[in-house]
């Protein structure tokens, strides 16, 4: 009986968080305790120079120690060299130490940190640890949740290093970074919760923004993005993103995302 109970209340737990759950971008709130998910981010865009696609592959997992812990290891591949390599990997974890909740809505407030290992060519002077620098990341996120909609933003400190063992960082290029989001979402479907077996759509907007401390220079880009809910277990996510704005150098900036997850609750 105990056990029913507990899975219940992480499908409510789940079900309450859905429309915070962006697609580009980490909301403050946590997984539930004590659960496993697994992701794949498929990475689809287009090159900045010729007419390429670059193709990037992070499989993750992600595992909630408590309600207020959690902790995601991630890899990193890529078609940079026409083939599918191995680039390296990350370890991110985030502390949420503010929980404001009322009956129709709540506050969240987390830090979090990330720490990457990246091989590849340094090839661009956007500064990017998930996935093409190695360096780290340190930020704060806060999140607000209003009946079915969703408001989250965040401002992070990213530093990039030597991609060992072949490439050292260009002294040319600053090596860190001011970076800045704001992610919108609603809960569309669906209008009245019956069931946790009932499938979720979200949509939501979201704009990252970096600016580099060395020399000045920015971008600023829009994501609107879909996102579904299956059994309060599965997710499908698709984002396109397109850059508004930049005098910096970067490779790749408008594409498509996708990811899919899995969470499986109660495993330990």
């Amino acid at each position: 009986m105990k056990k029913i109970i507990s899975v219940g209340l992480l499908i409510i737990a789940f079900h309450a968080s859905a429309q915070e759950l962006f697609v580009l971008t980490e909301p403050a709130s946590n997984m539930p305790a004590k659960t496993l998910g697994i992701r794949t981010m498929h990475s689809f865009m287009q090159q900045t120079s010729g007419s390429g696609i670059n193709y990037h592959l992070m499989p993750e997992l992600m595992w909630g120690i408590n309600k207020n812990w959690m902790v995601h290891l991630q890899g990193f591949f890529s078609n940079r060299n026409n083939t599918l390599i191995t680039e390296g990997g990350s370890v991110y974890a985030k502390y949420r130490f503010l929980s404001i909740d009322e009956v129709h809505s709540h506050f969240r407030m987390a830090a979090y940190g990330r720490l990457s290992k990246n091989n590849a060519d340094i090839h661009q002077e956007e500064i990017e640890t998930m996935g093409h620098n190695s360096g780290y990341e340190l930020g704060m996120i806060a999140t607000q949740l209003l009946n079915k909609v969703a408001i989250s933003g965040s401002l992070s400190y990213e530093r990039a290093g030597d991609n060992k063992p072949d490439y050292k960082f260009p002294f040319t290029q600053s090596n860190s970074a001011l970076n800045y989001t704001l992610s919108v979402g609603k809960l569309i479907l669906p209008k009245e919760y019956k069931s946790y077996k009932q499938v979720n759509v979200n949509l939501m907007l979201e704009l990252l923004g970096q600016r580099l401390n060395g020399n000045g220079k920015s971008y600023l880009d829009i994501a609107p993005a879909a996102q579904l809910i299956i059994n309060s277990q599965a997710r499908i996510d698709l984002a396109y993103r397109k850059q508004l704005y930049s005098n910096m150098q970067r490779t790749a900036t408008d594409g498509f995302i996708l990811k899919l997850e899995y969470t499986f609750f109660n495993l330990f």
